[in-house]
């Protein structure tokens, strides 16, 4: 009977896991990276989706007063590539004495290990849809806007792995102080909730520094052959070619993306994202069609079971003494959000560095001061609201969301993908139901 106690114990422990699981991008230079389930009145750990949320709760994460330590940098290696570490559990990374519960599975290279692939919204590697890396030049956080952020990495294949590689084009050095980046995805909207998910982090450009600034990104457009909804073929001329915003979409204000909620827009080819480095960030973003003659070209479909063998990195082993994990900080000790109403997530069905990259020793990392100004969210510029254009498959503007924040019924369709959307989201409702 004594063997089979650690099973069963590891049984409960990759259900609790299942039961919370979502995705978030973890290195020290992020903003929140030792926020827990108790920092705020809600639930708000990194890895939380975003969705139905004022502005202010959404931009970073709502992590602007949980800023990195002073000094700590993601770099990014220009003309090279970086390894991102994307997890459902901090303590499933190399970072896991810093974590709220611990090591929950280190050493998987798994996103969510023990847990199946609904944990992170995807029903098979057919199935997911890209995530990206963008960045703003800007030092201040504070300073930072949405339309200061351009995509400048894809990585088509995510979240597949853990540890997912993105390539790097020949980005300029940063300013004194660095910049900000932040990382993006948008899941398939047949494995859950509509919801978005970002993590913003201090970033810097290191090695041989390109010297072309980058160009004024433009929304995305919805240019890719699109099947599911009666379009086979690409059309290159409704593609916005240059530089790309993120795409900020399903939330209470500050959206870019006015699709509805069975047209979710994706970081991959459907919008004009081609895998890997976005090479084309150093020009002004524009509709290809209004750039002149031949100017556009539709993305060519990337093979996705191809990229899954390269994007990842081999997880590093473990160290043999780990330090002690740090106590988490006491509520009271942080600030709260700000006075916009606080969202419910629990009540309702929510939902490599270099190719010789070293992933980290698992470290203990301080909590860094909590900023005690209240900082002003940053707005949208004007032009960002009114340049909005998407293919007539999808609405004019965004649904309302409603106030139980429940799935709203599917449109007419076919039958197996009406199916297909209710099994998925059976089981997106199973692992968040805690």
């Amino acid at each position: 009977m004594i063997p089979s106690v650690p099973a069963s114990v590891a049984f409960v422990a990759a259900l609790a896991s299942a039961a919370s699981a979502h995705i978030a991008f973890w290195h020290p230079s992020m903003y929140g990276f030792n926020v827990t389930d108790k920092t705020f009145s809600y639930d708000n750990r990194p890895q939380v989706p975003l969705y139905n949320m004022n502005f202010d709760q959404w931009w970073f994460h709502g992590h602007l007063g949980y800023p990195p330590n002073e000094g700590d940098f993601f770099e990014l290696q220009a003309g090279g590539s970086v390894t991102s570490v994307l997890s459902c559990d901090k303590g499933a990374t190399p970072y896991y004495n810093s974590s709220q519960g611990g090591d929950v599975g280190y050493g998987s290279d798994s996103p969510c290990p023990g847990a199946p692939t609904s944990a992170y919204h995807t029903t098979g590697l057919d199935d997911v849809k890209g995530c990206a890396l963008a960045i703003a030049y800007k030092a201040d956080v504070n300073d930072v806007k949405p339309d200061d952020f351009a995509i400048f990495s894809i990585n088509q294949t995510c979240v597949w792995n853990m540890y997912t590689k993105f390539d790097v084009p020949n980005l300029p050095a940063c300013p004194e102080g660095g910049c900000h980046c932040a990382w993006f995805w948008i899941h398939s909207i047949d494995s859950g909730s509509e919801q978005i998910y970002m993590n913003g982090f201090k970033c810097k450009v290191v090695g041989d520094v390109g010297t072309q600034p980058l160009g004024k990104p433009a929304v995305p457009r919805r240019c890719g052959a699109d099947p599911d909804n009666g379009l086979p073929d690409p059309r290159p001329g409704n593609c916005t070619i240059g530089a790309k915003l993120p795409m900020y979409w399903y939330q209470n204000e500050g959206n870019n993306m006015p699709e509805d909620t069975y047209h979710a827009p994706y970081y991959n080819d459907l919008y004009g994202f081609h895998d890997g480095a976005q090479h084309d960030v150093f020009q002004d973003g524009v509709i290809a069609s209004l750039a002149g003659s031949g100017a556009g070209s539709a993305p060519t479909p990337s093979s996705t079971p191809a990229h899954a063998s390269s994007s990842a990195a081999p997880a590093p082993a473990p160290s043999s003494s780990p330090a002690p994990a740090p106590a988490p900080s006491s509520p009271s000790s942080h600030n709260e959000p700000s006075a916009s109403p606080s969202p419910s997530p629990s009540s309702t069905q929510v939902e490599p560095s270099t190719s010789t990259f070293t992933h980290p020793d698992p470290t203990t990392v301080a909590s860094p001061a909590v900023s005690s100004t209240s900082v002003a969210p940053p707005t949208f510029s004007a032009e960002i609201s009114s340049s909005v254009q998407v293919a007539p498959v999808v609405t004019s503007s965004a649904p309302a969301p409603t106030a139980t924040k429940r799935c709203k019924p599917r449109p007419t369709g076919t039958t197996a993908p009406i199916k297909k959307r209710k099994h998925a989201r059976h089981l997106s409702g199973l692992h968040h139901a805690h």
